[in-house]
């Protein structure tokens, strides 16, 4: 095994991608960006390079002491359909929205749950962005709103944000 610097392979947009930089983040860890481009080339995630790195061929893929963890999502959208993808990520987080706005009823404090970041913080955000992506309208949650912003004033939200990657185009920086 190798140690150094984590790399994380990652394309700006992806969710999956962005729970990773934020964790990573919290925690203070140095890593390296190597961007993967998933339209760019017809998708660089399918390169015989990358292939080879990660034979799942998704970001994000986290590289550490010469091991690579990866996981993603991208392929349930390519799956639905162009056509579908709107009215398809709108019916789905809806639906993961009424159930998870009552939880938050119970759990909620400062964050998803109490005061203390957790993992269910992480997962919020990206997907509170795809909701803003897809239009979904979020006034019938109030709670998931709220957190949403919490999260979003700390440092390791904004340093992770997808419109702060080394490969976000210049018309989405913020």
């Amino acid at each position: 095994m190798q140690a150094g610097k984590p790399i994380l392979y990652s394309y700006f947009r992806s969710s999956c991608s962005w729970r990773v930089r934020i964790a990573l983040a919290l925690k203070g860890i140095d890593y390296e960006t190597i961007p993967v481009n998933l339209i760019k080339d017809q998708g660089q995630q399918f390169s015989e390079e990358f292939q080879a790195l990660n034979p799942m061929k998704q970001v994000p893929a986290l590289k550490i002491d010469g091991i690579t963890i990866s996981q993603s999502n991208l392929s349930v959208l390519k799956q639905v359909g162009q056509e579908n993808q709107l009215a398809w990520a709108q019916k789905v987080i809806h639906t993961g929205f009424n159930a998870l706005e009552q939880i938050l009823r119970n759990t909620a404090g400062k964050y998803c749950v109490g005061d203390e970041v957790s993992m269910a913080d992480l997962c919020l955000v990206p997907q509170v962005a795809n909701a803003e992506r897809f239009k979904v309208d979020l006034t019938p949650y109030p709670t998931i709103s709220r957190i949403n912003k919490t999260l979003l004033a700390l440092e390791a939200f904004q340093v992770s944000h997808p419109c702060r990657q080394p490969d976000t185009p210049p018309e989405l920086r913020a």
